[in-house]
C-alpha cells in the first residue's frame, strides 16, 4: 500500500494593525497598514520559517497592504526572492461602509456575532457581508488553489475571517463556518492536504511565535478592535 503524499499549507494572518484613529474614525478599509506590533510579529514568524529551513514555492496574500506588507517581512526573514501572487478574493470578510450607523446597543453583535461557534450563514460582519458570501469565495479560491499541482509549500498570508473560513473547510469538509478558532495577529496554522476533497491533516492552529501561549489577553482580537472603537464613542 502506497500512502498518498500530501502537500503543505501554511496559513497566516497579518501582524497586528490599527484600525481606527483616537477619534474612532476607521482608516480606509483598503489602506490598513501594520502597526510597530505588526511589523514585530510578521518578522518573528520568519524567523521562525528561516530556523527550520523552510522554503516557499508559492506565497499569496489578498490585495490588501497589510497582507502584502507581512508576507514581504517574512520573507526578509527566510532570504528567499519570490513574486507575491495578491488574490483579490482572499480580502477580509467585508463590513458596512458607515460605523456611525449602527446604533451604541448593537455594536457588539455586529463585532462579534460572525465569529461565534458555528455561525448561522445569514450572520454579518458589521451589516456587510455575510458568512455565507464569505465561505462562497473562500471555498472557491481554496479549491482553485489544490486543483494546481504546481507547487508542494505555500504560504497563504490571509485575515481573521479568511482564515477561519479555511480552517472551518479544512477542519469539516463541509459548508460550515467555525467562527470561534481564534487568530492571533501573525499567527502560523499548519495544513497538509492531499489529493482527495476531504484528505485535509491539521497540523497547528493560531500558532503565534512572540506569544505562543496567548497569555496577553483572553478576548478575541474583534473584542479588542470592539473595545477600542466603544472607547472613541465614550461607552
Amino acid at each position: 500500500m502506497t500512502l498518498a503524499k500530501r502537500r503543505r499549507v501554511y496559513l497566516m494572518r497579518h501582524g497586528s494593525v490599527t484600525y481606527f484613529d483616537d477619534e474612532g474614525k476607521p482608516y480606509a478599509h483598503d489602506e490598513v497598514p501594520l502597526n510597530e506590533k505588526g511589523r514585530m510579529q510578521t518578522s518573528e514568524a520568519g524567523k521562525i520559517f528561516a530556523q527550520q529551513g523552510i522554503q516557499f514555492d508559492r506565497v499569496i496574500t489578498s490585495n490588501l497592504p497589510r497582507t502584502v506588507e507581512s508576507a514581504t517581512r517574512v520573507l526578509v526573514e527566510t532570504g528567499q526572492q519570490i513574486t507575491l501572487e495578491q488574490w483579490q478574493d482572499l480580502q477580509e470578510v467585508r463590513g458596512c461602509h458607515s460605523l456611525e450607523d449602527i446604533a451604541d446597543d448593537h455594536l457588539e453583535h455586529a463585532f462579534t456575532s460572525a465569529f461565534t461557534c458555528m455561525a448561522a450563514e445569514d450572520k454579518k460582519f458589521l451589516e456587510g457581508e455575510s458568512v455565507g458570501q464569505l465561505m462562497d469565495r473562500i471555498h472557491t479560491a481554496i479549491d482553485r488553489l489544490r486543483a494546481d499541482p504546481s507547487w508542494d509549500t505555500v504560504l497563504l498570508v490571509l485575515h481573521g475571517g479568511v482564515n477561519r473560513a479555511v480552517l472551518s473547510y479544512a477542519i469539516t469538509n463541509q459548508r460550515l463556518f467555525l467562527g470561534n478558532i481564534e487568530q492571533a495577529p501573525g499567527c502560523i496554522n499548519i495544513l497538509d492536504v492531499g489529493d482527495r476533497a476531504d484528505d485535509w491533516v491539521i497540523q497547528a492552529i493560531n500558532y503565534a511565535p512572540p506569544l505562543p501561549l496567548h497569555t496577553a489577553s483572553r478576548l478575541t482580537t474583534m473584542e479588542e478592535v470592539l473595545l477600542h472603537y466603544r472607547r472613541s464613542r465614550g461607552l
